[in-house]
């Protein structure tokens, strides 16, 4: 993890105070996202929607550290004390992607093999998630691009979280879709699934407080 503790130059100051109102929409985003897609997903029995929804939760916990990371920074009180938070909540938050994981194998597992009712239609589910394909691609770029100008690794980790979901976002559409167009219920486990790999991988990069790929 590289973070620049040296005292804050005012372009960092800048670069801080952007990267903590990034963080501050991306958290207000995350709880309004979570809580729309966590009804809509239980009122279509979307497995998809939820993992999706609940990931939201995972990201605002990650986001709400840093901000308080950047917010040591810019107060010039960043100490070990601020680093050892914010490892230790790297590990939480890599701990419950790979239980989302988990979660989502075997409930998506259940519902393919006829075990469990199939997905509704969910026109809200569709609008939510197409929304975020648009939000968070530009706001893990910005995060990004803040990242690089302070050096922060912590930041760079986020960053690639928030890109993360865009993708989450973008298998979650697509199986809403097909399921809404072609009837295709199977679609809505299958893409739950197919976003297994990506928590997976971002579930242990966390939770081994591995920023460098």
């Amino acid at each position: 993890m590289t973070e620049n503790t040296e005292p804050a130059t005012a372009d960092r100051r800048r670069a801080l105070r952007r990267g903590m109102w990034l963080n501050g929409i991306l958290i207000v985003w995350n709880i309004a996202e979570g809580i729309i897609g966590v009804i809509a997903g239980l009122l279509a029995g979307s497995v998809a929607l939820l993992g999706f929804s609940i990931d939201s939760g995972i990201e605002v916990l990650s986001a709400v550290i840093v901000w308080w990371r950047l917010r040591a920074e810019l107060h010039d009180t960043t100490d070990d004390g601020a680093a050892e938070l914010e490892e230790r909540a790297e590990r939480i938050a890599g701990g419950l992607l790979l239980l989302l994981a988990a979660y989502l194998v075997i409930d998506a597992g259940r519902r393919l093999l006829g075990a469990g009712p199939e997905a509704e239609e969910s026109p809200i589910g569709i609008a939510l998630t197409a929304v975020s394909l648009v939000v968070m691609p530009v706001l893990g770029w910005m995060k990004l691009r803040t990242a690089q100008e302070l050096g922060s690794g912590a930041l760079r980790a986020d960053a690639f979280e928030t890109i993360t979901c865009a993708w989450l976002s973008l298998t979650t559409l697509i199986g809403l879709s097909l399921n809404a167009t072609l009837g295709w219920s199977g679609a809505d486990p299958v893409a739950a699934l197919i976003i297994v790999p990506l928590i997976v991988r971002e579930g242990l990069e966390a939770f081994g407080g591995d920023d460098d790929d």
